[in-house]
Parts: C-alpha cells; structure tokens; sequence
C-alpha cells in the first residue's frame, strides 16, 4: 500500500470537498470510501465509529475523521484524516470571506442558495435513514430516537442529556441481558 498518511489525507480531503450539508452529509460518501471501497474498517467498526463520534463534543466530520485515521495509524493518521476533511472547508470559506462581499446582493447568488437549500435537507436526511436501517430498529426499539427527537425538539431536553441516558441504560439493559444468560 502506498503512503497511507496521503491516501486518507487526500481521501477525506475529496470528501470535505465535495460534499454539502455537513458532516452527517458525508455519512454515505465516508462508508462507500472506506468501508465499501478502500476496506479499510468493517461496517461494524463503522457503525461504532459513528456513534462514538456523534456522542464526542465538536464537529461530527472532524470526529469520523479522526477515529478512523487514529484506527488505521494511530495519532498521526488522525491527525492527517483531521486535516484532510477541514481543509476544504477552510479554503472554501476563507474565499467566500474574502469575496462574499462582492456578490452578496447578486440576484444569482440568492438563488443559488436558495435552491441549495433543499438538497441539503435531503443530503442530511437519507443518511439518517440509512442509519436507522442500519441500527436494526424494529418496532419495539423504534420509540428511542423517536422520543429522544422529540424531548430534544418539543421538551428543549439538551442532547447531551439524551446521550448520557442512553449510554447509561444501554450499559444496563446489556449488563441484565448478560446475567440473565449467566443465570438462566
């Protein structure tokens, strides 16, 4: 295998920069390119990544980025994921800063955001899909992310709240499962 700091560094930097709406965004294109095509993680590990990374403070895509750079070489492949998926946003936004001004009252500009708009709704939303796909809800789990959704939405419950709760039940519900199958 080639240099494996520049492979993942140049795989997350194409992903950062072609990708709209956000780390959850990116969910899809980071499964096809490093699970699906490249095999550098299973789909398991993945999954576990993700929610590991959606439970961490600070930005979602930094935090994917990282936990698989760090799997596959330690502190310095996260450190070259990292920088990979922030440094097209960087750039990105450093040009708009600095011409933004010019074209921030163009009738065309307006539009070309307002028509973003929606495709970024849908850019966060089939990965959400695909993940509760993935997450094998039923329905006798499907009540959690839909009660947590809308103690978040409706009730203003911080998330933070809604993580530790089910971290801690998560721990608790397996540790019962694990002493029933011990016991029983």
């Amino acid at each position: 295998m080639n240099n494996l700091y520049l492979e993942s560094f140049k795989t997350f930097f194409k992903i950062g920069l072609f990708t709209f709406g956000g780390g959850y965004a990116m969910i899809p294109l980071i499964e096809a390119e490093v699970v699906d095509k490249k095999r550098w993680i299973s789909k398991e590990d993945f999954m576990d990544l993700l929610a590991i990374a959606q439970s961490c403070p600070g930005v979602f895509a930094i935090n994917i980025s990282i936990f698989i750079g760090y799997r596959l070489r330690g502190v310095k492949g996260g450190i070259s994921c990292a920088v990979g998926t922030a440094l097209p946003s960087f750039l990105i936004i450093l040009l708009i800063a600095i011409f933004f001004h010019q074209f921030k009252e163009n009738p065309y500009v307006a539009a070309l955001f307002r028509g973003i708009r929606p495709a970024v709704v849908a850019l966060i939303a089939v990965p959400t899909f695909n993940l509760a796909k993935k997450a094998k809800l039923n329905r006798f789990t499907i009540w959690i992310p839909v009660v947590s959704a809308l103690l978040i939405w409706l009730c203003g419950v911080s998330p933070i709240l809604i993580i530790l709760a089910a971290a801690f039940s998560g721990f608790f519900v397996g540790k019962a499962k694990r002493n029933k199958k011990e016991g029983g």
